[in-house]
């Protein structure tokens, strides 16, 4: 679902290099309430992730020190994430790139060390194998018990779709952004499919350590608790290091989203103008500043002991996620809908999603899907009977975008439902108006691909 999404956003952003990007897309390819909802949806999730992660990312450091307040590593990381911002694109961006390859060093040689230590060669010898998938078993609590964890899930695959935020301040979508949305797949299958069948090999669902007061508990970190129960010393704390690096990084990266977004719908006339004040550095300061003060939550949620406060700001962003993608699938079906139905094709496209139109509905009933299962999740708790605190807690996320959708509704006394696909405009925003010599462009591009050994070709399409 997620490599369907991403394919449809690379289309649209290199189609549409816009400001904000898939925020904008909503209001021009569905209709503008819906555009209103989604775009305050998506802004809201990033404000709530930073007070998130910087509190996350404090009490990674009780693994070493569990007596010193998380306040105190608060301000430090709040300090950071905020100074980082303030240096505009090519700050985050090298921030951003000492992050990642933090973390891709650290997955890729976790995914060795657990290749080598289900296999038996850690200081034990002993094989584990599939042992734990049998016993306690793999899926304990059934269909439902998966179905437990997609609030949690969609929370962890955020910011998969940051690339086309980007997509206004890139020298070259062409060239750029297909390369970014190609990767994705790469990224999910290495660093989410492969990484986390590991833990499953190694560390059972009933180990103790996997339950704590906080669910921020760093303690709790099932990489660590594989690595410490191979008995090899020292490399916990490594790992700790790299989740702490981690969270700042996500942390990082909603300074970034959140801001941009609010100077698109500042832009588009749906939020206060001055949010939309750009420098000549191009960094939108008035809303890097307001994400800063929104940051300072992080307080509250780091002397709330109890969690309740991390818990419902996570029930706020968790199904964001799922709405933002949904809407970028159906974004993409409703462009092509229109380009059919003006009498124009995909030849115009300098990049098309590699899954189409039909990836782009088989990403977005996924999605439908996935709600209707968490409904039913909120509704009937796993363990439990019917309850509002529950409910809320898993489906926060679905109210507050129809409160969204019905106040622009109501603000604009506008009731239709979706524009027609006859008069949506396929044509603003493009970086290249001259069509026919786009087309002449990409013809001759895909003549000299043509002509390369097939290993080339194959890696170009997949990379």
């Amino acid at each position: 679902m997620i490599y369907c999404t991403v394919q449809s956003l690379g289309e649209l952003a290199v189609t549409f290099p816009v400001a904000g990007a898939f925020v904008t897309y909503n209001s021009r390819f569905i209709e503008p309430s819906w555009g209103f909802s989604m775009a305050w949806n998506y802004a809201m999730q990033w404000l709530i992730v930073l007070p998130l992660e910087l509190v996350a990312a404090a009490i990674t450091i009780k693994f070493w020190d569990a007596t010193t307040n998380s306040a105190a590593f608060v301000v430090i990381f709040y300090v950071l994430i905020c100074s980082i911002n303030f240096f505009g694109v090519r700050g985050y961006g090298e921030a951003e790139f000492f992050f990642s390859l933090v973390k891709v060093l650290a997955v890729s040689g976790f995914i060795i060390l657990g290749i080598i230590l289900a296999a038996g060669g850690g200081p034990s010898h002993e094989y584990i194998g599939g042992k734990y998938w049998t016993n306690p078993g793999a899926f304990s609590n059934g269909f439902k018990g998966v179905c437990s964890v997609f609030v949690t899930a969609a929370f962890a695959f955020g910011g998969t779709e940051l690339c086309g935020l980007a997509a206004a301040e890139t020298a070259n979508p062409r060239k750029s952004l297909p390369k970014a949305t190609k990767q994705v797949f790469w990224r999910i299958t290495l660093f989410y499919i492969v990484s986390l069948t590991l833990v499953g090999l190694l560390v059972p669902w009933n180990d103790p350590r996997l339950i704590s007061n906080s669910s921020v508990d760093a303690s709790a970190s099932p990489f660590v608790i594989a690595i410490k129960n191979a008995g090899i010393s020292g490399l916990p704390s490594v790992m700790n290091v790299v989740i702490m690096i981690s969270v700042l990084s996500v942390g990082n990266s909603s300074v970034y989203g959140s801001s941009r977004t609010l100077a698109a719908l500042a832009a588009s006339g749906q939020a206060p103008k001055i949010l939309g004040y750009i420098d000549k550095q191009g960094r939108p300061l008035v809303a890097i500043i307001v994400q800063c003060v929104f940051g300072l939550l992080c307080f509250i949620t780091a002397s709330n002991q109890s969690g309740n406060v991390f818990n419902w700001l996570l029930a706020l962003s968790g199904l964001s996620s799922l709405f933002t993608w949904g809407s970028i699938n159906v974004c993409l079906i409703r462009f092509r809908r229109a380009l059919k139905v003006q009498g124009r094709d995909t030849s115009e496209l300098s990049f098309t999603s590699q899954v189409g139109v039909y990836g782009a509905a088989y990403g977005a009933i996924i999605i439908i899907l996935v709600l209707i299962a968490q409904f039913w999740i909120a509704l009937w708790p796993l363990g439990g009977s019917p309850n509002a605190s529950d409910f809320f807690m898993s489906y926060l996320g679905a109210p507050v975008v129809i409160v969204f959708w019905l106040f622009h509704k109501l603000w604009k006394r506008e009731w239709r439902l979706f524009i027609r696909a006859k008069d949506i405009d396929i044509d603003t925003g493009r970086r290249e108006l001259d069509l026919d010599l786009l087309k002449q462009e990409i013809a001759e591009e895909k003549a000299i691909l043509a002509t390369k050994p097939l290993y080339f070709r194959i890696w170009n399409f997949w990379c």
